[in-house]
Formats: C-alpha cells, structure tokens, sequence
C-alpha cells in the first residue's frame, strides 16, 4: 500500500510541476511579456495544458486511486492521506470527462482572448472583443456537454470554483442580499463623506506604502514578489512562491487597497501546510474561501478604525502635502465612503455585491441564450444603472472592465460576493475566539489573528470540501445575515454622515 501511495504522489507531483509551470507563463503574460509574444505563448500554454491533462487522466492514476480506496477508508476523515485520494479522485472522475483536445484549447482561447480583451479596453472597442467572448461561450457549451445533465448547466461552471455549490444556493444568497444592499445604497449614495484628495499621489510613494501594510500583515520578501498588472491578481508557482500585483494611479490610492486585497490571497496561499505541497491538496480550498480572505484583510481589517489608527501616520508620512493635514477620522470616512461608481475592483463595501450579482446574473443568460453577446453592452448598461444608479458613458468603464471573460472564467464572478459573506463569518468566528484583536491592530501587530487563520483555514489547503471547511472555521453553514449586520453596523442610519 506505501509503494502505491508513493506512486500516486509522485504522479501527481509531475501533474502539479507542470501545473505550476504554466502559472508562470500566465503570470509573465500579464506582467512582463511583450504583447508581441502572445501568438506563441499561446500555444506553449495549451501544450502545457493538454500535457498536464492528459497525465492526469491517464488510466494508472484510476487504478492507483481504486487500490488505495482501503487505505481512504481506514484513515480518519481529515487525515492527509484519506484526503489526499478523496479529493483526487473527484478531481479525477471529473478531468476524465473533457478531452485533452478541448482542455488545451479552452487554455490556448484564453490566452488569446486576455490579449485581445487588453487592446479591446484601451480602445473602449466591444465589437473587437465580441467574437473572443462568443469563443469562450462555445467552449463552454462543449465543455458542459462533457457531464450529466445538472438541475441548471450553470452549476457545471460553478462547480469548477465552488465545489459542492448549486446555482440556486447562490441565487438564494443573492436575493437575500438584494433585499437590503440596493435601498442601502440608494440610503447612502448623497451622504457628504468627503473622498481622499485627488493627490498627485507619486507611484514609487504609493508602493512603498502597499509594501509596508502587506509587510505588516505577512509579506515577506523570501516568499512574496510585488509586481504591477493591468488588472490586479495574486497567483502561487508553490507554498513558499507567491506573486503579487497592483495597478496604479497618481490620481487616488486604490493601489493601496488592492495590495491589502491580493495579500490576503497570498496569505492563504503562504499558510497551506507543507506537508501538502506538489499535491492537489496545495492550494485554496475553493474560489469564494480564497475571496473571504482578500475582503477580510482589505476591508474587515483594512478599513476598519483600529486599522487606521496605526496606518493614519503613515500615510500623512507619505504624502505629507496632501494627506498631512488630513485628521484621522475624515480620513477613516473617506476610506469607507460609500459612492456607487463603475469599476468594479474600486468599489466600496456596500456597492461591490451589485457589481457581482449583476455579473451573475448575465453569465447565467448568455450561457442559457436568452441573452445574445449583441446585447450583452446594453443589458449591462440598463441593469447597472438599475442597481447602482449611474448611466454607464463607455464600454471600458462597463462590459470591457474585467479580464475574467476573456480567459473564459464564467462561473468565477459570483465566489467574490460568496468570499464577503464568509468574511464576515470567519471574522467574527477569530474575534469570539482571540479576545483584543482590535487593540492589537491600533498597534500594527495583525500576527494573532495570522496565526489563527493559518491554523483553522489555511493550513487546510484542499484536504476537506468548501462547506466543511466552512463550517469547521466558523461552526455552521454559509449564512448572509452576519455580513448584512455588518454593514448595517458600519453603514446604518447616520454612520457614514
């Protein structure tokens, strides 16, 4: 049984180095290549792809996977090695479904289609991006058809983000979030919170700053790279190779926010136990736990009082002829200013889940199509100004903002409203447990409740499902209520004016 269990691991190391390999190609496109290297690089990843695909599904990993099924069930739930075979073997029986073929082009078209989405954004040309985005939907129409029929096909895409997760759990979710969040904003969008000055807020200045706050909550250089992107991202080449990026502008301070953000994606990352490295068990547990930890650093944490008292230095150290003057509580309601506005990664708290619900909602109609690629633009456009009030001017600020279709990430965006939901839980489950956090954040020390998420989620990597993970850390099932409090809470009648 050990020389099988060996095998199996090793297997499945070669499968995770080639996995790792393409992550760094991915990671070079979208921050150094030349645009020039796009074509190629293409190819090379769905190489990458096919390759890594077709060791995985090979027929000895069934086998392997099928003789060490005594040994599964003679291990506690929880143990490595039970999870380790519980969890390839779902991963496994699933690959088995799509063919190389398909798996390599699907990659090939999204390394493509993330070129074509860069020049289509800076041009504000839709109609350029439109046939890439028809691509994908046809990919992933060939890509549903590989399984059994699902109560809705969009759990099928879903799944790949939130296992276990059915598209009228989240819708469920999401109506109950609807109910409160657009009177909400409708309540706050005329409060007079002044915003942060318009700077000039120097790059170098604002880097140094993101560097500080991520060092202060974990980043480490021996582990950490920060780099700039067009659109902002975290990704991991292994437990102890994380990479960060940012996006700048000398007009505002979202870089800041944005590093708060990706830390926390390279923190859960950073915190996976060793043991489970070149294992599929060596990553996030799934796409909305990953998000509850960038929210909660980047709002729970990094918007909060306590917070600011010990960060409000050092950013009138920064941009003293800007900031200097500013005192610690406008500049804590700036911060926290609620202002419904069109790009999402630049939201505030209280707007960002119209952002997401609104995406949700369209992917599920052009996968189902009732809504054609055509329209999408203004679909977008009459929804958003719905649920958040504005009249969208141009498609870069509306359909062309975000990079995840053009890598064919339908299914992704709903996992970003799921992780603030479970912020929230997972924050309070830390709090209940590790008395004085926020006097401890008023003096930079963020170290308690590091460890404690290190070793109540992150340690966990993918050994136990997302809703058992979830309800190990926070003791029960998804729940929006503590997220609504919140925010009533900290936005209610009278506390942002």
């Amino acid at each position: 049984m050990d020389a099988k269990l060996a095998e199996l691991k090793r297997r499945l190391a070669e499968v995770d180095d080639l996995r790792s390999a393409a992550a760094v190609l991915d990671w070079d496109q979208m921050v150094l290549m030349p645009p020039a290297g796009a074509a190629v690089r293409a190819e090379r990843l769905a190489t990458l792809q096919r390759v890594a695909h077709e060791r995985f599904v090979d027929g000895r990993i069934g086998e392997l996977l099928e003789e060490l099924r005594p040994l599964e069930q003679s291990l506690p739930h929880d143990a490595d090695d039970a999870c380790l075979v519980r969890v390839t073997r779902t991963d496994w029986e699933k690959a088995r479904r799509v063919p190389a073929d398909l798996a390599a082009e699907m990659a090939k078209a999204s390394s493509e289609g993330m070129e074509a989405w860069a020049a289509a954004r800076a041009a504000g040309d839709y109609a350029a991006f439109r046939p890439w985005l028809d691509r994908h939907l046809a990919l992933k129409h060939a890509y549903v058809e590989c399984f059994e029929p699902a109560a809705d096909p969009y759990d099928i895409l879903l799944d790949d983000f939130e296992p276990g997760t059915t598209t009228a759990e989240v819708r469920a979710v999401f109506d109950r979030l609807k109910e409160e969040l657009v009177p909400l904003i409708a309540a706050l969008r005329d409060s007079a919170v002044d915003p942060l000055p318009p700077g000039p807020y120097p790059v170098e200045a604002q880097r140094a700053l993101g560097l500080e706050a991520m060092t202060a909550l974990g980043f480490e250089p021996s582990s950490f790279r920060l780099d700039s992107s067009v659109h902002p991202f975290c990704t991991s080449f292994a437990i102890s190779d994380i990479r960060v990026t940012a996006r700048y502008d000398e007009g505002d301070l979202e870089s800041l926010f944005t590093c708060l953000h990706e830390i926390g994606h390279g923190l859960y990352e950073r915190g996976i136990s060793p043991e489970l490295e070149r294992t599929p068990l060596a990553s996030g547990c799934s796409s909305g736990l990953h998000e509850s930890q960038s929210r909660l650093w980047e709002n729970v944490v990094g918007r909060s009082l306590p917070f600011w008292r010990w960060f409000h230095p050092r950013l009138q150290a920064a941009f003293p002829g800007v900031l200097g003057d500013m005192p610690l509580e406008a500049c804590y309601r700036a911060v926290n200013r609620v202002s419904p506005s069109f790009i999402r990664v630049d939201a505030d708290e209280v707007t960002y889940g119209m952002h997401i619900i609104l995406r949700f909602e369209l992917e599920q109609e052009l996968l189902a199509g009732t809504l054609s690629s055509a329209d999408l633009p203004e679909a977008w456009n009459a929804r958003f100004e719905e649920y958040l009030g504005l009249a969208v001017p141009e498609d870069r600020l509306g359909v062309l903002q975000d990079v995840h279709w053009s890598g064919g990430a339908f299914g992704y965006f709903p996992t970003y409203q799921l992780g603030n939901v479970m912020s929230v839980q997972i924050w309070e489950a830390a709090r209940a447990a590790l008395p004085g956090l926020e006097e401890q954040f008023e003096q930079g020390d963020f170290s308690a409740l590091g460890a404690w998420l290190r070793e109540n989620l992150y340690a966990l990597g993918r050994k136990l499902t997302p809703k058992e993970t979830l309800e190990r850390v926070v003791g029960g099932p998804l729940d929006p209520e503590p997220y609504l409090r919140y925010l009533r809470e900290k936005y209610g009648a009278g506390a942002s004016r």
